[in-house]
């Protein structure tokens, strides 16, 4: 196995990775050799130098994971990842407390006016008078993205005795309530915040999310401050509020342009700028690096990275509760996709009991898709572009939870609609996957190895013939189950078998009298 490291990284990431794989580091690495050369790698490691395009991804034929090792991935092309089935994973925690201590630099320096006095008294001034400042003390926490930076910056301003409030639509009451600040729409925290500090991604809903109108909003000694992406805030708007004094001050860290070339910003002294290092400290460098190492190594070794951007997220609590249901679900998927007749146009999954009550089954049914589409096709789906790969292929997906999961704590019903046919299987975890009714007959199932369905007329004799035939052919069975609705009406057998079934046999059963189905299956 081979990763590329194409960006400079701490040198203890390099090393956990030499541990498993050959690792070539070439961190100046140009555009065009790496589209000659990324069809060779499993893995690429990268910072923000690197630009993994479309075009670099439709030519890395091996490549599994491209891992960041920072917070951002705006230098990677995450659709075109997802839609070739490659994890996109960042180092999110590693920068959490070091972009929160640079806030709060940022901070005292925009309110104390550090960067200016310093700046003066070594141009050998004493101008006391002109560095007036303000304390944090009693002051109002505007905050706008309560993730892990904003949440630690809040933590930090508590110390300072100050009150917090916050914008975050998808942050729950509860959870704010637990952190001790209070919610409010955007408006009302430009209104009300004393300090302004932006912790959110640049997307097309935030680009210039603080521009003219919300500084009108904001008070005249306010101050506000970017250590996220820049972008967020529109600078001619910034430049026009500062110039005018309409607010107090600002502190940036990001810009729209890196570096802000001939910015009009630069020439103010109400304002404090670093050049893009709020991630920048020893200790965030290496544990990003280690991090993201520690994600691709579990890749390589089959298992299951925590920082997937392409995959939904779910904490570990969660995690831990439907590990279980994984397995069943990429049984069930593959069981179904491989017994009905004719290719899937819908699919229902219904998610019952206690599974029914998680707030995202996204993963469960991403791990079905899984199971059905690898039955298929050639090419290795995964949970990532599963659900790409099944809208491309025209399938209509549909998602129930119910509270009634009959005698079980849990079940998942999946049923599948093709233009000739109708197939239904529902299991459970019992230590294991278990099958415990497919098209509505109750039955008793390990979904494992070799087996063969066969829907029959249940009439005397017709197990004993199909039995036959099988014996006939050599095909030894190891376990049996049937299902019925009525007796005299439709019936189901399922067997497990020792080894796979031959097409010719196969079709021998399906002209036996009264057999009107049979299908082998492979799980």
């Amino acid at each position: 196995m081979k990763v590329l490291v194409a960006d400079s990284i701490n040198q203890k990431g390099i090393d956990n990775l030499k541990e498993v794989a050959d690792v070539v580091a070439d961190t100046d690495i140009t555009p065009e050799e790496l589209l000659n050369t990324i069809s060779e790698y499993e893995a690429i490691v990268i910072r923000s130098r690197t630009k993994v395009t479309r075009e670099v991804i439709q030519r890395a034929d091996k490549l599994k994971i491209i891992a960041r090792a920072g917070v951002g991935v705006d230098n990677v092309d995450v659709v075109a990842a997802t839609e070739k089935g490659i994890m996109v994973v960042n180092a999110p925690e590693s920068t959490s407390i070091t972009v929160a201590e640079h806030t709060m630099g940022m901070m005292l320096t925009a309110a104390r006016k550090i960067a200016i006095a310093d700046k003066s008294v070594k141009e050998n001034k004493w101008e006391k008078s002109r560095f007036m400042g303000v304390e944090l003390r009693n002051k109002t926490l505007g905050v706008v993205g309560m993730g892990r930076i904003g949440s630690q910056v809040v933590s930090r301003c508590k110390a300072f005795e100050m009150d917090a409030i916050v914008y975050d639509p998808y942050l729950p009451k509860e959870v704010a309530k637990q952190m001790g600040v209070q919610l409010a729409d955007l408006e009302t925290v430009l209104k009300e915040a004393d300090f302004i500090t932006i912790h959110v991604p640049l997307t097309p809903e935030t680009k210039h999310l603080i521009s003219t109108a919300e500084f009108e909003m904001m008070k005249e000694d306010s101050f506000i401050i970017n250590c996220a992406r820049g972008g967020i805030i529109d600078e001619d708007a910034l430049f026009d509020a500062l110039s005018n004094e309409k607010i107090g001050g600002a502190a940036l860290d990001v810009y729209e342009e890196e570096p802000p070339k001939d910015s009009k910003l630069l020439d103010l002294d109400n304002i404090v700028v670093t050049p893009h290092i709020a991630a920048s400290t020893k200790e965030a460098q290496r544990d990003a690096a280690i991090i993201v190492a520690n994600e691709v190594i579990e890749v390589l070794k089959g298992g299951a990275p925590k920082n997937v951007l392409n995959m939904p997220v779910v904490d570990q609590k969660t995690y831990e509760e439907i590990k279980p249901y994984l397995e069943l679900c990429k049984k069930l998927g593959s069981f179904v996709s491989q017994a009905i007749t004719g290719q899937i146009k819908e699919l229902e999954i219904v998610y019952c009991g206690e599974l029914s009550e998680m707030a995202n089954q996204d993963i469960l049914t991403r791990t079905v898709l899984q199971g059905i589409l690898n039955s298929v096709l050639i090419d290795p789906v995964n949970m990532i572009n599963a659900p790409t790969i099944a809208k491309e292929r025209g399938i209509t997906i549909t998602e129930g939870k119910t509270a009634d999961a009959q005698r079980y704590d849990s079940l998942i019903r999946v049923k599948a609609i093709s233009e000739k046919d109708e197939f239904s299987v529902e299991g459970t975890d019992l230590h294991e996957p278990v099958i415990i009714k497919i098209n509505n007959y109750w039955v008793d199932v390990k979904p494992e190895g070799h087996m063969f369905i066969s829907k029959y007329n249940d009439i005397p004799g017709a197990i004993g013939t199909i039995g036959t035939k099988l014996g006939e052919c050599n095909i030894n069975i190891g376990t049996m189950q049937v299902g019925r609705d009525i007796a005299g009406g439709k019936a189901i057998m399922i067997l497990t078998i020792d080894q796979k079934i031959p097409d010719n046999v196969m079709e021998e059963v399906k002209n036996l009298d009264n057999v009107f189905d049979a299908v082998g299956l492979e799980l």
